[in-house]
């Protein structure tokens, strides 16, 4: 039998009916401006000088929303928009609270100081092989997992942004690069894959995938489900992709092999959307399991931090130095995971913040180190300090930083930190972060005494050979983003104010999520 047709429509039971505001479209912009622009660069890809200037275009573009957007979420707390109209729990949520927007915000500066960088190191096979469509793809992959509501997104666009890593890291197609290639893809299709189950398993005792909606639920399962295991999955799986200790090894077996740009990007987004993730799933999802896992995390948080700074110590080869200085820094933002409460989750966020912008910094600062003094070995360069004081000035304030000195901005999240864990009586963890510091604070200044104090004639041949006569290029286009990126590292040093308040602001959104979930849920709660 027909049903009758005489029945109005319900859509207001299914969909949402109020038509989107402008900061709802301020939080999808993000991922759809880098599609867009992505799709155009594959349409005349065949115009490859047109590549930069669209892709600077776009990026700079994306600075604007995510600061536009900034502005919404501290004035008017957490923007949901949902996709197709439907109504949560059913439809893919896009929620953009504090902690997302930092994070998106810092990734959009240094995609675009990395775009400035490749104007000049990526030659026109690079472009044509897609280095720019490749940028914008792990740009849309990066700001969707930050701006997700809904966990098996975050998934989605951890696929996006791992995908176009794929292509940006044997972009060259040397051996090299392969090799590491190779390494890179095993280690996080693996992590993929165990976030993939994970996620199967947390739909199949939830039966909801919006984050919004499982904060909800969490409560009422806490003695029925086994919310342990789930948590125990997802850490697990969060601390493969952010290079945590023991499944750290494949980074600096990777991240040194592509162009120096890919590096640098790969050191300042793709470890730290690990982080976040942990962020979000343990602190504002499972709070309590991550209290009983924290002396778990603790552990991992403090072995990371020693290995990396001990492996930093180790190195020869600057790019493969900084590997080790990304795990250590990892280990940092683990610990303020462990330590939980406002001041250590915020300390987390202020200091993944800092090494966005940071790591960045200094895999270009290696770039130059490599382009003006003609190797990436300690052992065969020499005397930048006279060669390129300006840049030399810059790198010693990026170093300081990135030893937790003062007054740049490395220095007030580790004493945060450090302040954070010795409140819980954990003196064992302040240790591990002192001691780490310090190895670190050894290891950058037996790179600068290397590199740049070291007279050049005590250089060996081939390094004395190729720094003689510097190699002749725009120096604006390499020289500015390393100041862009150092600016802000002097700024947060300087000024850490609004940051700190900005980032404990964050903290406490994320262990109470009341206003994230009256953004999905405007009612009060899901249907």
């Amino acid at each position: 039998m027909a049903a009758p047709t005489s029945i109005p429509a319900n859509y207001a039971s299914a969909y949402v009916m109020e038509p989107s505001t402008v900061a709802e479209w301020l939080a999808v912009m993000p991922m759809a401006l880098c599609i867009a622009f992505g799709a155009i660069l594959m349409m005349i890809r065949h115009r490859t000088d047109w590549h930069p200037p669209v892709a600077l275009t776009a990026l700079a573009l994306l600075v604007l929303n995510n600061v536009l957007l900034l502005i919404k979420v501290l004035n008017d707390g957490p923007v949901t928009m949902m996709m197709g109209r439907w109504l949560p729990p059913f439809g893919i949520a896009i929620t953009a609270d504090l902690t997302g927007v930092l994070m998106a915000l810092a990734g959009a500066i240094v995609a675009f100081c990395g775009a400035l960088y490749a104007h000049v190191e990526i030659n026109t096979s690079g472009r044509r092989y897609g280095f720019y469509p490749l940028l914008l793809l792990l740009m849309a992959g990066v700001s969707g997992a930050f701006l997700t509501g809904d966990i098996f997104n975050l998934y989605v666009w951890f696929e996006v942004l791992l995908i176009s890593s794929f292509g940006l890291l044997i972009l060259g197609s040397e051996r090299e690069q392969l090799d590491g290639a190779l390494k890179y893809a095993v280690l996080n299709l693996m992590a993929t894959t165990l976030f993939l189950i994970t996620v199967g398993y947390l739909y199949a005792i939830f039966g909801t995938l919006n984050m919004a909606d499982i904060a909800l639920k969490v409560p009422q399962y806490a003695e029925t489900a086994p919310l342990m295991t789930l948590s125990a999955l997802f850490i697990l799986a969060f601390s493969m992709k952010a290079a945590a200790f023991p499944v750290n090894f494949w980074l600096p077996a990777s991240y040194h092999t592509p162009r120096v740009v890919v590096s640098a990007l790969f050191a300042g987004l793709l470890t730290k959307v690990g982080v976040y993730a942990l962020l979000r799933v343990m602190v504002m999802l499972f709070p309590v399991e991550r209290e009983a896992l924290s002396l778990v995390i603790a552990i991992s948080a403090a072995l990371t931090m020693i290995v990396g700074a001990i492996g930093a110590l180790a190195q020869n080869d600057i790019r493969r130095f900084l590997g080790f200085v990304v795990i250590a820094g990892i280990g940092n933002m683990m610990a303020g995971i462990a330590i939980g409460g406002d001041m250590a989750v915020g300390a987390a966020i202020f200091y993944a913040l800092h090494s966005i912008l940071l790591m960045t910094a200094l895999y270009l600062v290696a770039g130059e180190i490599g382009r003006i003094g003609g190797s990436f070995r300690l052992d065969r360069v020499g005397g930048l300090w006279i060669t390129a004081p300006a840049f030399a000035a810059m790198a010693l304030a990026l170093f300081f930083a990135a030893s937790g000195l003062p007054p740049f901005s490395g220095f007030w999240p580790k004493a945060l930190l450090v302040k954070a864990s010795i409140d819980i009586g954990a003196w064992w963890l302040t240790a591990s972060i002192l001691v780490s510091g310090f190895l670190t604070t050894i290891a950058f200044g037996r790179v600068f005494l290397f590199a740049f104090w070291r007279p050049l004639a005590t250089a060996s041949g081939e390094g004395r050979a190729a720094a003689a006569v510097m190699p002749a290029g725009d120096l604006g286009w390499r020289m500015a983003p390393i100041a862009i990126l150092t600016g802000f590292v002097v700024w947060f040093g300087l000024f850490p104010d609004s940051l700190i308040v900005m980032t404990q602001q964050a903290a406490s959104s994320l262990s109470d999520p009341a206003a994230y979930i009256r953004s999905v849920f405007p009612e009060g709660g899901a249907p």
